[in-house]
């Protein structure tokens, strides 16, 4: 299958990727964070980590990672049900981790939902591990 990655580019990408993370299930939760402007802030800092799979031209996946200088973050790894079983979803963490390590970065974090519990063997094979700890979160706005 010919898939590409590419950079995601705000205006034309940005309504079908919030269309792809909208539609992907529970691992995907579309917030305040994804807002217009608050991509627009996350491309200020990280754009070569918003990466983009195409087929013939359709966005058929994401992946938006961060790198605070220190530890790399991965947000929003979707992928079109019909493409699921074609290797996007490694081809797009496989790129992702490659470009945080250049940056260097060292060790890296993604969330997993409790209503997506079911990716984590996909991600255990590409040798992320179960970290025990308590999340806690708050909403600074």
């Amino acid at each position: 299958m010919d898939i590409s990655l590419r950079a995601f580019r705000f205006e034309q990408d940005y309504p079908v990727v919030i269309d792809l993370w909208n539609r992907c299930g529970p691992g995907v939760q579309v917030r305040k964070s994804d807002d217009p402007e608050e991509i627009q802030k996350k491309l200020t800092r990280d754009p070569d980590l918003f990466i983009i799979a195409e087929h013939q031209g359709r966005v058929i996946g994401t992946v938006l990672g961060g790198f605070d200088g220190r530890r790399g973050m991965i947000y929003h790894l979707a992928v079109e049900p019909g493409f699921r079983v074609h290797g996007v979803g490694g081809m797009l963490m496989q790129e992702v981790e490659a470009r945080l390590l250049r940056r260097g970065c060292l060790k890296a974090y993604l969330l997993v939902t409790n209503e997506n519990e079911e990716v984590i063997p996909f991600y255990e094979k590409r040798g992320w591990s179960e970290m025990k700890m308590h999340m806690l979160g708050k909403n600074l706005s």
